[in-house]
């Protein structure tokens, strides 16, 4: 069963999916045109400038990580003036301390560990991406067992540092893993094996 977090600020909800699956990005496809017109289109989006990530993936991962292991600290301490003192200010006016105790009462309650962000690369379900109110957007999984992390979490400029805006964890069941391949059987071959033996025979030379 899927347990879930949410802390939010100004109403911005976060929501993460209660599968246990991982999320796949889906792109409507579009009817392929034909002749020169789909040549010309096909060599516009190639050469077309890639548009830059908002945070290097580098920056993403250290915002994930810190956010996470903030929780995990507040978690096993009780204590979640921390986590709430390096988020932004939104957030801050919309969370007290006691607010996130009781959000994250699950979590507490369960001492679920959520070192495993320390250890393990997460798996974004989507490239980091700014809102519409430039906020930035990190969403994925720690493929942990037996229950995974999933986060989708929000920050915002303030400081000029990203802080955090918005948080949600949930700790689904993760996939059974992929059965393991039985190896491939020996080959078989007709050609006999020859077994020799060495005799030390004790007798005079020559002498059979």
């Amino acid at each position: 069963m899927t347990r879930r977090s949410i802390a939010c600020a100004l109403g911005a909800l976060l929501v993460i999916a209660s599968s246990g699956a991982n999320v796949s990005i889906a792109q409507r496809s579009r009817p392929a045109n034909s002749g020169a017109a789909a040549t010309e289109k096909n060599r516009e989006a190639a050469t077309a400038p890639q548009q830059p990530l908002p945070v290097s993936i580098e920056q993403a991962l250290y915002l994930i990580r810190s956010t996470l292991l903030t929780l995990n600290d507040a978690n096993r301490s009780g204590n979640y003036s921390v986590l709430r003192d390096l988020a932004a200010p939104d957030f801050q006016s919309r969370n007290s301390a006691a607010d996130l105790a009781q959000i994250f009462t699950d979590l507490r309650r369960r001492n679920f560990d959520l070192y495993g962000a320390a250890l393990l690369a997460p798996q974004l379900t989507a490239p980091p991406s700014l809102d519409a109110d430039k906020r930035l957007r990190l969403t994925g999984v720690f493929a942990t067992r037996p229950q995974q992390i999933n986060f989708d979490l929000s920050y915002q400029v303030a400081g000029g540092q990203w802080r955090l805006f918005g948080i949600a964890i949930a700790t689904p069941e993760a996939p059974p893993l992929p059965a393991a391949k039985a190896p491939a059987p020996a080959a078989k071959t007709d050609t006999p094996t020859a077994v020799i033996q060495n005799r030390w025979v004790d007798e005079p030379p020559g002498k059979k």
